[in-house]
């Protein structure tokens, strides 16, 4: 399989609207597309709108994370999310880089 790498976004949300969380959704999916290097493979979000997380999937995440880094990093809600890019299939001992998104 091509796709093995991962960019995984865990983030608090915790507005009352959805329409900022779906903006941003159909926004990476379309960066992704556009960019060839991958897939975004959907999104997940609270009941109670408190979290979600986007996943994105590509034979490189690096290349994949720098596709959409400008556009989460202009997203208010965005502030503090956990950025995990996974660097092959989802089995232990896979490398892993975890890092929090600071916006100021």
């Amino acid at each position: 399989m091509v796709n093995q790498q991962a960019v995984i976004i865990v983030f608090n949300y915790g507005l009352e609207e959805d329409d900022p969380f779906y903006e941003l959704s159909e926004r990476l999916r379309e960066e992704v597309d556009e960019s060839g290097l991958g897939e975004y493979d959907g999104h997940e979000i609270a009941m109670d709108n408190s979290d979600g997380s986007f996943y994105m999937y590509g034979p490189d995440a690096k290349k994949l994370y720098e596709v959409i880094k400008k556009t989460i990093e202009k997203t208010p809600f965005m502030e503090g999310a956990h950025v995990i890019l996974r660097f092959g299939p989802p089995e232990p001992g896979v490398k892993e880089i975890s890092f929090t998104l600071n916006l100021n």
